[in-house]
């Protein structure tokens, strides 16, 4: 009291009160919220290495920061689980091995995913040092073990906040950028369009670094003023089907669950023990952050070697973790597995369909170009039957432009695509057709580019640019 009368009377203006669950400092200290249940007691984990204090606040460049109050609801009804004091792990490879092990009693996992999983939580206490990061997906349906796994792995992540699909979205995001940490989400099957696609917004912005998700909220006066929610960060989710968005499905790294009878030595019920051991290795994981957040860099891409840009991308930050040989073998493996399935899945699509018609008449032909004409003669003979609409050059000229984004040119009046252009071959590759076509269409560029045409298909204005 006498300190506040002292600030008043000087004119000096006290701190302002900001409460937080986390802080990364400019000198490396980190600030991390705990929360002691038996006392109903939260406080600050501060420090950076092997050094670090207790405290009930903290000062900072002007700025007084307080924990959030034992009292929150979140906190208390342990919807966002904490560590409650950091506690000496010794080795990484300790640590790791303590999860695994912990998994492995609760959850039947495959022998791979297990090892992939216990990196992934340890991934997530330093996920804030990378600016990409995967998701973690248990699917199959209902007695297949799922909901545990989600509950055990969920558990030992960083402040995990446990979510439903009864769950709506608007404190979903609130929670999420409040405490920055892994969203947990439990049948994540959304049956309402609009639940659908404020999740989607939520899992299609989150695996990157600065994409907060907009929403309109008051003020204070009763204005709209749309606001920014940081939606950034680890997930781990449970459901029975997928998503309709490719793009979005390449994001998850998926167990598929109950392809075998439930191991005899998995407890059927949750115990009280699976509590009390996350919180020792929820503690345990702080140290690790305290110890090593300031010191992650991105492993080489080169890693995984030749997988889809996608794939490299949002499996690299969580590579650059794993130190084990089985462990990155397992991972390099499992990202060869996604790039397969990708090329799989395009593989059934039209635009691939239309690929391999084009393949087949430059393979058999000896010039540079192939007729709109004759393509659509062959795709209709190959896969006419598979499409209730006619199969018309009109309909394959739009499909090269607007899906494939090839031009076709007018020639001698007649419509033709050049066979020669890098992005042609760029898209052999991206569908899945063979290397060695895609090597051809390297060299007849090549012969192409002797013979004088260019990559826009023109020579001696003999072809000339579509009119259309």
């Amino acid at each position: 009291m006498a300190e506040a009368q002292q600030a008043e009377g000087s004119g000096e203006r006290k701190p302002l009160r900001i409460p937080a669950v986390s802080r990364c400092l400019p000198d490396g200290t980190l600030v991390e919220l705990v929360y002691n249940s038996a006392e109903s007691a939260t406080a600050f984990a501060v420090g950076q290495g092997d050094t670090w204090t207790i405290e009930e606040e903290l000062n900072v460049s002007g700025e007084r920061l307080v924990p959030f109050s034992p009292k929150n609801n979140v906190i208390r009804n342990e919807v966002v689980l904490l560590p409650s004091e950091p506690i000496e792990y010794g080795a990484v490879a300790d640590l790791l091995a303590e999860i695994r092990a912990y998994l492995h009693r609760y959850v039947d996992l495959s022998p791979d995913f297990e090892n992939i999983a216990a990196h992934y939580a340890l991934f997530t206490w330093v996920y804030d040092a990378f600016n990409e990061v995967p998701y973690i997906r248990f699917q199959g349906d209902f007695g297949t073990g799922k909901t545990r796994a989600l509950l055990a792995l969920g558990s030992i992540c960083c402040r995990p906040f446990f979510a439903s699909g009864a769950s709506t979205v608007s404190p979903i995001f609130h929670i999420l950028n409040a405490f920055r940490g892994t969203l947990i989400l439990d049948e994540a099957d959304f049956r309402f369009s609009d639940e659908n696609a404020e999740i989607v917004k939520i899992l299609n912005n989150g695996n990157v670094n600065g994409m907060p998700v907009l929403r309109t909220m008051q003020n204070q006066r009763r204005e709209f003023d749309p606001q920014a929610f940081q939606v950034f960060g680890p997930k781990v989710i449970a459901m029975r089907g997928s998503y309709d968005d490719r793009a979005l499905e390449s994001r998850f790294l998926t167990e598929i669950m109950g392809k075998a009878e439930l191991r005899a030595d998995i407890p059927i019920n949750a115990t009280k023990a699976i509590k009390d051991e996350a919180l020792v290795l929820r503690n345990k994981l702080l140290l690790f952050r305290l110890r090593n957040r300031h010191t992650m860099h991105l492993a080489p891409e080169a890693a995984f070697g030749h997988v889809a840009p996608r794939v490299r991308q949002i499996l690299t930050p969580l590579l650059s973790v794993v130190d084990d040989t089985a462990a990155r073998e397992a991972l390099v493996g499992f990202a060869k597995g996604v790039h397969d399935g990708i090329l799989a899945e395009r593989g059934l699509t039209t635009e691939a369909q239309l690929l391999e018609v084009v393949r087949d008449l430059a393979d058999s032909g000896s010039g540079f170009v192939v007729g709109v004409r004759e393509i659509a003669a062959r795709f209709a003979e190959r896969f006419g039957r598979e499409y209730e609409r006619p199969i018309s050059p009109r309909w394959i000229g739009t499909l090269l432009r607007h899906r494939l984004h090839l031009a076709p040119y007018k020639s001698n009046g007649r419509y033709v695509l050049l066979v020669t252009t890098p992005h042609l071959a760029a898209l052999y590759e991206r569908y899945g057709i063979s290397e060695a076509t895609a090597s051809a269409a390297g060299r007849r560029q090549t012969d192409a580019e002797a013979a004088g045409y260019g990559d826009k298909g023109t020579r001696d204005g003999t072809i000339q640019r579509e009119l259309s």
